[in-house]
């Protein structure tokens, strides 16, 4: 692979002799990424029922239809932004750039995913729960990828797509009204924030060579991209707690939502130090990995033992 000038793309001087496979076409898949919205939807099923009522057959199929769309949307994903990966050093190696799999390839698997997991969950599940399946594909690829182009605020408009697979196992419960859904939601999409900027300081020389309108790209001291980080991560500690305080999980639960909730607000506050914040923003990235599941975990497990 040879180096490449500002704005111009990576190119590996052996892709011609490489050869797809199977593993080229689930990395398209982005099998990680995807996994949180598999989890996040199967949360909001399992949140919303008694335990005694989780029906599994029901709970494999909003596993599998969110898994289809998931993968499916992070390939065509892939296919839209090929050529902003190919100028990032993080992303040139992806099998679109590194001319692997063909663009083609890539945007015909992406739409048989999502329609196949649109349809599971439509066949099997129910006609809400494909709908935000269906709302989530468009939020993402309609919005949230051109966003990156043209609006410094692209994190925030993405996190709508990526807080609503909660969304669809709460319908698939048939609660679809209810304020548990929406707290469900507020803690995705605030988690996110945090999240994503402790990434996109990291990577932000990467995201400039693509030319991403990212903050951190704008923002060479980071003090802008490090108070939204904190700010959103006390919204965070408030959104978590809202599920004891409208009454459908315990004190146990908001006590231990609490005690993660200033583990994540310690690092955030680090962040916010010019003198920390380059090797913080990589422990605030993998306490945010480890905060979710966490957190998550923690208000089904309330919701089965103590609340319903």
């Amino acid at each position: 692979m040879t180096k490449a000038e500002p704005n111009q793309p990576i190119v590996h001087l052996a892709s011609e002799t490489k050869r797809a496979s199977w593993r080229h076409y689930l990395e398209l898949t982005k099998p990680r990424l995807s996994l949180m919205s598999v989890i996040t939807a199967m949360i909001g099923y399992l949140a919303a029922v008694p335990y005694s009522y989780v029906d599994w057959s029901r709970t494999f199929f909003v596993v599998l239809g969110t898994a289809l769309c998931a993968g499916g949307v992070a390939a065509l994903n892939q296919w839209m932004e090929s050529d902003l990966d190919a100028l990032m050093k993080r992303t040139a190696d992806r099998p679109i750039p590194a001319g692997i799999v063909q663009p083609g390839s890539a945007f015909v698997l992406g739409w048989c995913l999502c329609i196949a997991g649109m349809m599971t969950l439509f066949k099997m599940v129910n006609g809400l729960s494909a709908f935000l399946a269906l709302a989530t594909v468009v939020a993402y690829l309609a919005i949230y990828t051109p966003a990156k182009k043209w609006s410094w605020w692209n994190t925030e408009i993405g996190a709508i797509s990526g807080a609503l697979p909660p969304m669809i196992g709460w319908a698939a419960a048939g609660r679809s009204n209810s304020a548990l859904g929406w707290c469900l939601f507020a803690i995705l999409y605030t988690w996110q924030m945090p999240h994503f900027y402790a990434l996109s300081w990291t990577y932000r020389k990467d995201y400039a060579a693509a030319g991403m309108k990212m903050l951190s790209a704008k923002d060479p001291d980071g003090h802008r991209v490090a108070r939204r980080a904190f700010i959103w991560t006390v919204l965070l500690v408030a959104a978590s707690a809202l599920p004891s305080l409208l009454g459908y999980c315990s004190w146990y639960y908001l006590a231990c939502a609490v005690v993660l909730g200033l583990w994540f607000l310690k690092s955030a506050i680090t962040f916010l130090n010019p003198e920390k914040r380059e090797t913080e923003a990589r422990k605030l990235f993998f306490i945010s990995i480890a905060y979710l599941p966490l957190i998550l975990g923690l208000l089904v497990t309330d919701r089965f033992y103590f609340k319903l």
